[in-house]
């Protein structure tokens, strides 16, 4: 072998060595992502926002180190919708999941977020990133539609909307699964330290690149299970719903604690973005809204703002507190963004990376959020300060100033009409883009035995007639 040959041999081999741990090299600096979303959690059921009642002190911790968005919305009011919105970053009435899965067994692969539809799973892995989905799944029952078809390398949870926390498995849609394979229940204690030890084993073993985690605790939904261990950190409180239900509550903050110890232990602290939030409002009984009127399902504020932080040392600046508009549906272009991805090629997307604003606070994420129930069996329009609410529950079209009247107290529809008129035409122009509903819950059904029970109680209270 000739001088010449050896020393272009040497040449490539530094060049190929040079590309390799250049690539090594950025990889590893890209930020590992953790999405930790709860279920049914309402605004004041955390100590950021104001509670007084639940300990939340691991939360409250970390949301002080990033930036609270105290206008925080979800695209839907309810479980399986605002999940297909948050994964898919678009409005999920543009592919028709506006409802929940029906829920008498199993459904066809023609019922859940299609895969023609991209996650934001699929857009990390892109990018070069392990990917996770530990807890509730709740956007696709069929095994075809489930986290190992979408775009995740790891699934440990269960498919359906609801399940026993002491892991106790009931069908297929109510059994947890690692993977596509079932795990015997002795295996299991209490569904929410469960996943919290799931996502901290994925994280060790995924330490040496860049990781993301969708860590969807089925805490605080119902049934309402607790372990003495919580329950003994809420026994101050004497309603004994709202303490099982801050119990569960509890748990989630108790985990979040021991994933943050993890990595501040581990080193990954200060290039980890953590997004925390809930899926929807807080469920009718034991959570609270306060002081937002209504609760899930409901397109009031209550049903669509939510608990909602994002911590990123490395680049987020700390203890913000963020009063511009802000949606769930920001997160897959932030996190894209965030990951060295281009938004710019994700045109599917409805929403919008964040960090540019969050860097310059005078600017304005959005003018105009959409939200659609049913197929517009119930609709609202949220455009600056005004909010345009067509309430099933009422049977009417409202219209609030949130500027003035934040907690939706004074319908002022009559009073403008014009604005009435403009923003039903906003609506409308969104809405021609969106497709029918795939399939229907029952919603609508429950919407009216919920506002005749709410007006029975009301009429029940008057003074009768002498």
């Amino acid at each position: 072998m000739t001088k010449h040959i050896k020393s272009l041999i040497l040449l490539w081999l530094t060049c190929f060595s040079l590309t390799v741990n250049g690539q090594q090299a950025n990889t590893k600096s890209k930020p590992n992502i953790i999405v930790i979303l709860t279920d049914d959690q309402g605004w004041l059921d955390v100590g950021f926002n104001g509670a007084t009642d639940i300990p939340t002190p691991n939360l409250d911790a970390l949301a002080k180190d990033g930036v609270i968005f105290n206008n925080g919305y979800v695209s839907h009011p309810y479980c399986s919708p605002s999940r297909a919105g948050l994964l898919t970053g678009r409005y999920q009435a543009r592919f028709g999941h506006d409802c929940n899965m029906p829920y008498d067994g199993e459904n066809d692969a023609s019922v859940g977020t299609p895969l023609s539809e991209k996650m934001i799973s699929e857009a990390l892995k892109e990018q070069g990133y392990a990917t996770s989905a530990i807890g509730k799944w709740h956007v696709g029952d069929h095994p075809s539609l489930q986290p190992p078809n979408q775009g995740f390398d790891h699934w440990f949870g269960f498919a359906g909307g609801s399940m026993n926390y002491w892991g106790k498995s009931n069908g297929p849609l109510r059994t947890i699964f690692r993977n596509n394979v079932e795990v015997p229940e002795k295996e299991l204690s209490y569904l929410t330290d469960d996943f919290t030890k799931e996502a901290i084993t994925f994280m060790e073993e995924n330490k040496g690149s860049p990781f993301f985690i969708y860590l969807a605790y089925n805490a605080p939904h119902a049934p309402d299970h607790a372990t003495k261990q919580y329950l003994e950190e809420t026994k101050h409180i004497e309603y004994g719903g709202r303490s099982v239900y801050a119990a569960m509550v509890n748990g989630v903050d108790a985990g979040v604690g021991k994933i943050n110890s993890y990595l501040q232990d581990n080193g990954l602290k200060e290039n980890t973005i953590l997004v925390f939030l809930s899926d929807n409002g807080g469920r009718a009984n034991h959570a609270s809204n306060g002081p937002n009127r209504g609760h899930k399902g409901m397109l009031f504020e209550g049903g669509i703002k939510v608990p909602f932080f994002m911590v990123w040392k490395n680049r987020i600046k700390a203890d913000i507190k963020y009063d511009e508009v802000v949606s769930s549906l920001d997160l897959f272009p932030t996190l894209l963004s965030a990951a060295g991805g281009k938004t710019e090629n994700e045109k599917q997307l409805d929403g919008v990376d964040l960090l540019p604003f969050l860097e310059h606070v005078n600017e304005q994420p959005h003018e105009t959020l959409f939200w659609r129930s049913v197929g517009g069996f119930e609709y609202a329009v949220r455009h600056h300060e005004y909010k345009l609410y067509k309430s099933a529950y009422k049977n009417k079209t409202m219209l609030f100033n949130l500027k003035t009247d934040a907690l939706e107290r004074y319908d002022i529809a009559t009073k403008h009409p014009e604005i009435v008129s403009k923003l039903e035409a906003l609506y409308m122009e969104w809405d021609s883009k969106n497709v029918a509903p795939g399939w229907v819950d029952p919603h609508p059904e429950n919407v009216i035995k919920e506002e005749k029970k709410y007006k029975a109680i009301r009429q029940k209270s008057l003074r009768p007639k002498s």
